[in-house]
């Protein structure tokens, strides 16, 4: 069952949901999703030098990927063709009886861009902020501004609490990230 406006907010008045910072209901509640904002770290792929990526290979921070802050005020660009990751500006936890998906905003689509190509669900018990697949597919650069809202979380509800969740999952490879994290697909390749 999909939450709705009503039921997300007894979910956070109760604590199943956890969102900080709070959210401004008036902006950011739809009638079954919350919006959730961009935050101000993206990271860019070193494409010049890289040959190809090895998902058998573990990369060491900054050789695969470049982060990039932005400055209070100012924007990121995303160009044609461009896939980053980017980070949302709020933490969120959901209780082991709720699963969330990630949605693109029908806004940012219409001007080519796309949030989350892939892996949308957050698993019952998810802690942390969500790093997002932002790509562009249009053919005009497209500014992102940090603070902007950027996805929707649609929340669903379990039959039956998750008997592991997410944070206690030994093979949970983003539990409670707090930033921007690339892929850790190496870590389950060498099994």
């Amino acid at each position: 069952m999909i939450l709705s406006d009503t039921d997300i907010k007894k979910a956070i008045k109760i604590g199943k949901i956890k969102v900080d910072p709070a959210p401004d209901y008036h902006s950011q509640l739809g009638s079954c999703s919350l919006d959730l904002k961009l935050g101000d770290t993206f990271k860019i792929f070193n494409h010049s030098s890289i040959a190809c990526i090895d998902p058998k290979q573990k990369y060491d921070d900054g050789e695969l990927m470049t982060e990039i802050k932005v400055k209070e005020g100012e924007s990121f660009i995303i160009q044609p063709g461009d896939f980053v990751l980017a980070v949302t500006e709020e933490n969120f936890e959901i209780a082991d009886d709720l699963m969330a998906r990630i949605e693109g905003r029908s806004s940012l689509g219409r001007m080519g861009i796309i949030i989350h190509s892939t892996a949308a669900v957050f698993n019952p018990g998810w802690r942390g902020k969500a790093v997002m697949e932002v790509g562009n597919l249009g053919r005009i650069p497209v500014k992102l501004y940090p603070g902007m809202r950027i996805c929707a979380l649609v929340f669903e509800e379990l039959t039956s609490k998750a008997e592991v969740p997410y944070y206690k999952s030994k093979n949970a490879k983003y539990k409670n990230q707090s930033e921007l994290v690339g892929s850790r697909i190496s870590e389950e390749m060498k099994k």
